[in-house]
């Protein structure tokens, strides 16, 4: 059985406290969501969440939302809250795409973006979460310092996405193709479930900070 197929995930995650649902509802009030005042950062495409639960474990006074667009990948991290819940973290399946509909300008202080869909053609460049036409969707809910943190180990997406930073008006804050070699930026890095299957291989890690 495909992952992305378990019967009934969806009616799961309709129901599930923890799963934000008519997240268009919420635009500007995500502050209210969480209680506080505190940042919000977020992960587009956050597959079972090991990723996200990790960092906000760590992290109390930071608020995480998880987007992810296939109900059964969701369904897994839901099982993964369960046996460790979290107030600082919700999630949302929705697609990226409609991104700027769900957070308000200034809204969100940080995107993070692990190991995304290639989208290999050609034609489907738009639908690459590094982008410029994602880059101009995340200009419209970041701070004005807010940043894009993208990790990937497809060295053809990471070249895409350092030209796409350009051509959206961005500009690098950090760059590195080999990031677990990369003292300064390994410092305090989380690894994704892929991010450890793929440098456990032997891949190197590419990883880019864009800021406006």
């Amino acid at each position: 059985m495909r992952l992305r197929n378990i019967p009934g995930s969806r009616q799961i995650i309709a129901e599930n406290p923890w799963c934000i649902q008519e997240p268009e509802k919420q635009k500007g009030c995500w502050h209210t969501i969480f209680g506080n005042q505190n940042p919000i950062h977020i992960e587009v495409g956050m597959g079972k969440g090991q990723f996200l639960m990790t960092l906000a474990g760590k992290n109390p006074n930071i608020n995480y939302v998880g987007i992810e667009k296939y109900s059964s990948v969701l369904l897994r991290a839901l099982q993964k809250m369960e046996e460790n819940p979290l107030d600082n973290l919700k999630f949302i399946r929705m697609d990226a795409e409609t991104i700027a509909d769900v957070f308000a300008k200034d809204e969100v202080d940080r995107i993070y973006l692990n190991f995304s869909d290639p989208w290999p053609k050609d034609r489907h460049a738009k639908r690459r979460l590094t982008s410029k036409e994602f880059f101009a969707r995340y200009d419209k809910i970041l701070t004005g310092d807010g940043q894009v943190e993208f990790k990937t180990d497809n060295t053809m997406l990471f070249d895409f996405s350092l030209e796409q930073v350009e051509l959206a008006g961005w500009r690098l804050n950090a760059c590195t193709r080999d990031l677990h070699r990369n003292e300064e930026m390994n410092q305090g890095n989380i690894m994704t479930e892929y991010e450890e299957r793929f440098s456990g291989q032997g891949n190197a890690i590419c990883k880019l900070i864009a800021v406006r």
